[in-house]
C-alpha cells in the first residue's frame, strides 16, 4: 500500500505546476546546462521523494540543487564528487542507513535502509532561495508523503527551512508550543504523539567547506536519529533538547522551549 500511494504522489509532484517561477528556472537550467554536464539530459522537473517506503527516518532538505537533483531527478544525487550528496550519504552510510557512501546518478546502485529523502521545495530555486509562498505551496507534497510514510518516527531537518517545514507538518495534527522550538544544529524536538525532529546544518558546500558542518557532526546527527527511530513514538511530555556535544556554544539556550 505504501509503495502504490507513494508512486501516485511522485506522479503528482512531477506533473505539478503550482510554482511557475520555479518550473521556468528548472527548465532554463536544463536547456543551458553546466559545461561539465553538457552531454547529459537534465531532469528539469519537480523531484519526488526517494528511499524505503517503510522508512522510520525521513530526511528533509531544502530543495533540489540546480545541477544535482534537477539534473538527475533523484533527491540528493549528483552535483559533483565530494558535493552535498556525497557528504550526506557518507554520514548515512556510516550509520547503516545507506548501502554506499556516495550518491551521483540514478543508476549508481544506491539503496536507502529504513530511510526516505525529500525536500521542503521540489523545484530548484534561483540562488537556492525559494519564496515563502513557494514553500507554502509545496507543503501539500510534504504532507502527502508524510501521510503515506506511516512508519516514520523521526525527521532529520537539514537547515532552517526544512526544520520549519517539519514543525509546520507536525502542527497539522499536534499542538506546537509557543514560542516555537528554535533551530540549532543538534537540536532534538519531541512533541507528544508525533515524530521527533533532529536538526542539522544543511550539507551545502558553503557549510562543509568552511567547517561549519563537519563529517563527524553529521554522523552524530544520524546516530541520534537512528537511536530515536528504534523506539516507538514518544509519550513523554513535550520538550526540546540539544546534545551539547553536537552544538556550538550558546545554541542550547536557543533551542529550548
Amino acid at each position: 500500500m505504501n509503495e502504490r500511494r507513494l508512486s501516485q504522489i511522485a506522479s503528482d509532484i512531477v506533473h505539478g505546476s503550482q510554482c511557475p517561477r520555479l518550473r521556468s528556472f528548472c527548465e532554463r537550467i536544463g536547456r543551458e546546462k553546466r559545461a561539465a554536464y553538457r552531454d547529459q539530459t537534465y531532469w528539469a522537473k519537480p523531484v519526488p521523494g526517494f528511499g524505503d517506503p517503510h522508512a522510520r527516518i525521513v530526511v528533509v532538505g531544502l530543495a533540489p540543487a540546480a545541477h544535482g537533483a534537477n539534473l538527475t531527478g533523484r533527491m540528493f544525487t549528483g552535483d559533483g564528487i565530494g558535493g552535498s550528496a556525497d557528504f550526506l550519504m557518507s554520514a548515512m552510510h556510516a550509520n547503516g542507513l545507506a548501502n554506499q557512501p556516495y550518491s551521483r546518478s540514478v543508476d549508481d546502485g544506491l539503496a536507502l535502509v529504513g530511510t526516505w529523502m525529500l525536500a521542503a521545495v521540489r523545484c530548484a530555486p534561483p540562488d537556492n532561495k525559494p519564496a515563502p509562498d513557494e514553500i507554502a505551496r509545496c507543503h501539500t507534497h510534504f504532507l502527502a508523503e508524510a501521510q503515506a510514510l506511516t512508519e516514520s518516527r523521526v525527521y532529520v531537518a537539514l537547515g532552517r527551512i526544512a526544520f520549519d517545514a517539519c514543525l509546520r507538518l507536525i502542527g497539522e495534527t499536534t499542538a506546537v508550543p509557543r514560542p516555537r522550538p528554535a533551530f540549532a544544529h543538534g537540536a532534538v524536538v519531541r512533541l507528544e504523539g508525533a515524530p521527533a525532529i533532529v536538526a542539522s546544518y544543511h550539507p551545502s558546500r558553503q557549510n562543509t567547506h568552511t567547517g561549519r558542518l563537519t563529517p563527524a557532526m553529521l554522523r552524530a546527527v544520524f546516530k541520534t536519529a537512528a537511536s530515536i527511530a528504534a523506539r516507538p513514538l514518544t509519550s513523554d511530555r513535550t520538550r526540546a533538547s540539544v546534545p551539547t556535544s553536537q552544538t556550538p556554544r550558546g545554541a542550547r539556550a536557543r533551542a529550548r522551549i
